[in-house]
């Protein structure tokens, strides 16, 4: 099976892309766990994240993906990983990532990275909080890419521009497998 992540900053497309890959190849794809978590946490309490939320997050994204991949037989479609966290992790509390999520996360599970590039329109909502640190942000996901030698491709553009480069990328996958 191919699994394909998108990953990338906040407010890059990467829903909206996945959603639409999943539609094309007629499979299903993974959600990003932590939004609705956190949406849910935010609703209740009025409350953002916190670190004692990484474990259950992670937790909860893995299960999703794992449930997904038992029903797909050749493409998977995820919007994030545990990589994305990892990072956000680091950014946010200074370094710090649970070491059960740095070691899931530095696993190589993904055939390919569709690394979103920061050239789309900022939507705010309440979970999105640095419209002025995109460029910063997308260095620092890109670092960890290399760092961990991850296959990766940038997807730049508009929505249609970024749906056609990842087809691309993903039939010449398909056609290796």
């Amino acid at each position: 099976m191919i699994k394909v992540v998108l990953y990338g900053p906040e407010s890059t497309g990467k829903t909206t892309l996945a959603k639409q890959l999943a539609e094309h190849y007629n499979t299903l794809w993974v959600p990003e766990f932590m939004r609705e978590f956190l949406q849910k946490k935010w609703d209740s309490k009025k409350k953002l994240v916190e670190r004692e939320d990484l474990i259950p997050i992670a937790k909860g994204q893995l299960r999703l993906e794992n449930e997904r991949s038992e029903r797909v037989n050749d493409l998977l479609i995820c919007d994030t990983n545990l990589l994305e966290l990892k990072v956000y992790s680091e950014y946010y509390y200074d370094g710090y990532c649970p070491d059960e999520i740095k070691e899931e996360a530095t696993k190589n599970n993904y055939n390919i990275y569709l690394l979103t590039y920061i050239d789309t329109p900022w939507e705010a909502d309440i979970l999105r909080d640095r419209p002025n640190n995109r460029e910063e942000m997308f260095r620092i996901f890109e670092a960890e890419l290399k760092k961990q030698g991850f296959p990766y491709e940038i997807l730049k553009g508009n929505e249609k521009e970024r749906f056609k480069n990842a087809v691309k990328i993903i039939d010449t996958l398909l056609k290796k497998n």
